[in-house]
C-alpha cells in the first residue's frame, strides 16, 4: 500500500506542478506532520489553523512562506485526502505587495562593464535583454536563438508555457563571441559537464560578484534584471500588453506592477508644493 507521502507526490506530478513546487509542498507538509507527530489524515481544521498561527506568531516566517504552507496543506487535504472542509474556512494569508527593485540604465551598463568573463557577460545580457527568469536562462538551448526573427524561444516558463521574447542585437554580438569561443553543443550555458546546464546558484553568485564590483548598492538579484527589462520597456513606450506577452504573465494585473516603478509615468507629475499660486 502506498504511503500518504507517495500518494501526494503522485498527485503533484499529475497536476503538472514544477519539481521545485512539488519538493516545497512535500517539505512543508512533512514539517506540519512532525510538529504534531501525526500524519495529516489524523489531523484536521483545528490543527491546520493552529499550525499556521504558530508559524506566523512564534516562528515569524515571511508571508510568502506562510502562503506556501497554506497552499501545500490545502493541496494534501483537498486533492490527496479529498477533505476540502479542512482548510476551506481558513482565510488565505494576504501577502504584502512590495514594488520590485529596478536598476537604471547606467547601473545596467556598469554591471556589464564590471563583468569581464565572456560567458558571464553573455548570461547577464541575455537575462536582461529578453526579461528572462533565472530558471529560464539556465535552460536555454542553442536552437532557442532565432537569429532570423531576432527572437528567443523560452521553453516551459512558469506554468509550463512556452513563449518568445526579444533577441537584442547587442546581446547577440556578445553571444556570437561566446559561441565561437566556448562552442556549447546543446545547452546554451552548460555547467561543469556539457550534459547539464549551469546551476542557478552559480549564476546567482556570479551576479552578486559583478554587482559588488560595479558598486551597485541596491539589494539587486538576478531577477532584478527581469524587473529592469519590463520597467525600461514601459518607459520606452512599449504597451503593457506587449510587455505582458514578453514576460509570460497570465494576467495584466501582474504586469501593471511595473507602472508603479516606471519613471515615465511620474516625470510629468508636479508636486502641489511646486505649483505656482495663481492668486
Amino acid at each position: 500500500m502506498k504511503t500518504l507521502k507517495q500518494r501526494m507526490r503522485e498527485d503533484l506530478q499529475l497536476r503538472g506542478l514544477s519539481p521545485r513546487t512539488q519538493a516545497a509542498y512535500l517539505f512543508q507538509v512533512t514539517r506540519f506532520a512532525r510538529h504534531f507527530m501525526k500524519l495529516p489524515d489524523k489531523l484536521g481544521e483545528h490543527e491546520v489553523k493552529e499550525y499556521l498561527l504558530h508559524l506566523l506568531n512564534e516562528k515569524h516566517v515571511s508571508y510568502s512562506t506562510l502562503a506556501q504552507n497554506y497552499s501545500a496543506l490545502k493541496f494534501i487535504y483537498e486533492v490527496t485526502l479529498k477533505r476540502p472542509w479542512e482548510v476551506k474556512r481558513i482565510p488565505y494569508p494576504k501577502t504584502p505587495r512590495r514594488l520590485p527593485v529596478v536598476l537604471d540604465r547606467k547601473e545596467i551598463d556598469a554591471l556589464f562593464a564590471a563583468t569581464t568573463n565572456l560567458k558571464h557577460l553573455a548570461i547577464l545580457m541575455m537575462t536582461y535583454s529578453a526579461g528572462l527568469r533565472l530558471n529560464e536562462v539556465v535552460h536555454l538551448q542553442r536552437e532557442d536563438i532565432d537569429r532570423a526573427r531576432m527572437m528567443v524561444r523560452v521553453r516551459e516558463g512558469k506554468g509550463k508555457a512556452d513563449r518568445y521574447s526579444l533577441l537584442s542585437k547587442t546581446a547577440l554580438r556578445t553571444l556570437e563571441d561566446y559561441l565561437r569561443y566556448y562552442k556549447p553543443v546543446v545547452w546554451l550555458f552548460p555547467g561543469v559537464t556539457s550534459e547539464k546546464p549551469l546551476s542557478p546558484t552559480s549564476i546567482q553568485k556570479m551576479f552578486q560578484a559583478a554587482r559588488d564590483r560595479a558598486g551597485i548598492t541596491k539589494p539587486a538579484s538576478v531577477h532584478t534584471l527581469r524587473h529592469s527589462f519590463a520597467t525600461h520597456l514601459i518607459e520606452a513606450g512599449c504597451s503593457l500588453h506587449h510587455v505582458q506577452l514578453l514576460l509570460g504573465h497570465k494576467s495584466p494585473t501582474t504586469t501593471s506592477t511595473y507602472l508603479h516603478v516606471s519613471r515615465s509615468n511620474l516625470v510629468a507629475v508636479v508636486s502641489p508644493l511646486d505649483v505656482p499660486d495663481n492668486e
